[in-house]
């Protein structure tokens, strides 16, 4: 599923992308109108508009479509994951030199972390450390 992003594609999508992208990670595959349903009440667009929007994901690779009667179907060809992983480490690379320590960093001054967070962040870190060991 990840032949964009796994042959070095990077992948940055728009936050108006990304809800088109989790409507179809979340169905499996819809047609346009389905697409626009399911951002009703968080964006209310056109259907032309969302039919744009999803051909230009097509063209990118993000996505595969099949016709079906009148309607095109539309694939997610990438997950949801590997487009998160994409855009993270994009985001470190450019705004924290590639240093992850620098984004965590940030993000518990700039957030806060109540204790429960805390503890599932030293936990996962504990984790890490002992993987690394093995």
């Amino acid at each position: 599923m990840d032949e964009d992003i796994g042959s070095g594609g990077d992948v940055s999508l728009s936050e108006l992308q990304l809800s088109l992208m989790r409507v179809l990670w979340q169905r499996g595959e819809a047609s346009t109108a389905e697409v626009a349903e399911g951002l009703r009440g968080e964006r209310d667009l056109a259907h032309t508009t969302v039919a744009t929007l999803l051909t230009r994901l097509e063209k990118r690779g993000l996505l595969a479509s099949r016709r079906e009667g009148r309607a095109l179907l539309y694939t997610p060809q990438v997950s949801e994951a590997e487009v998160q992983r994409s855009m993270v480490g994009s985001l470190v690379d450019s705004l924290f030199a590639g240093r992850a320590s620098a984004l965590v960093s940030h993000l518990l001054d700039a957030r806060g972390v109540d204790s429960q967070e805390l503890a599932e962040l030293q936990a996962m870190l504990k984790q890490r450390k002992g993987a690394s060991h093995d």
